[in-house]
Formats: C-alpha cells, sequence, structure tokens
C-alpha cells in the first residue's frame, strides 16, 4: 500500500523499481513534489502522501554530456557517444530532471524544447545490484 511507505528517497527508487513515478502532495495546500518531499516547502505542512503521477510531460531544458561519471561510461557513455540529461515539465506541472532517451546526444541542435515526452524506466545491473534509473523519451 502507497501510505505505508514513508515519504523518502527509498521509497521513491522502490516504486521506480515497480515502474511507478510518484510524488508527494501536501494535505494542506495541495501542492504537488516530484521528487517527494516529507515538508511542503509551501506551507510547511508534514501531512504529505503519495501521488501518482501520469509521466507524461514536455521537455523543459537539457544537457547533452560528453564527459560522464565514471558509472555512466561504464554503461558506454563517453566523447563520442554522449547522453541527454533535461528537465520535463509533467502534465501536472511539476518538473523533474531525467535522462532523456531516443534522441540524438551527438546532434543537440536536433533536440528541441517542447517536445512531448513519456516516462520510461532503465532496468541496470542484475538481482540484487538491479537499479532503476528514471528516463522520459518521445511521445
Amino acid at each position: 500500500m502507497m501510505q505505508e511507505r514513508s515519504i523518502s528517497t527509498i521509497s521513491f527508487n522502490q516504486f521506480l523499481n515497480e515502474e511507478k513515478l510518484m510524488g508527494s502532495k501536501c494535505k494542506k495546500c495541495g501542492t504537488l513534489y516530484s521528487p517527494p518531499r516529507p515538508i511542503c516547502i509551501n506551507c510547511f505542512s508534514r501531512e504529505m502522501e503519495w501521488a501518482e503521477l501520469k509521466g507524461k510531460g514536455k521537455l523543459a531544458a537539457f544537457t547533452c554530456i560528453y564527459v560522464g561519471p565514471p558509472w555512466m561510461i561504464k554503461q558506454g557513455y563517453d566523447r563520442k557517444h554522449p547522453y541527454c540529461s533535461g528537465v520535463v515539465e509533467l502534465e501536472e506541472g511539476v518538473k523533474i530532471d531525467a535522462r532523456i532517451e531516443g534522441v540524438d546526444a551527438s546532434k543537440p541542435e536536433t533536440i528541441k524544447i517542447g517536445t512531448p515526452l513519456t516516462v520510461t524506466y532503465l532496468h541496470r545491473g542484475e538481482e540484487e545490484k538491479m537499479e532503476t534509473f528514471l528516463a522520459f523519451k518521445p511521445s
């Protein structure tokens, strides 16, 4: 049950493993956050609840990364194979950063702000070491 999970990064990542994009919603003022926050920064309430998001939005900003961290280099990204990271404005009005898949990061001029996007989940590793990463792709 969603309500039994604490509003935390650990719980957010557990939901990603289940291919659910979640946010937190303030019970007092209705402000929505994703990634989730345990305290509303609008009214400072601690009365938060989980809210499932549709996973649809549009590209608000992006960058193409040619020199990534070691764990991205292990996935095959380098100066000749960049990846795209962006900010997605979800239909619900919140913005979240994630990998942007299905675009040509080696040609950033072809990536357009406002492109409609849909959530996707990237599963990396095996069994206990399996991690799920949030990503979006053009709709």
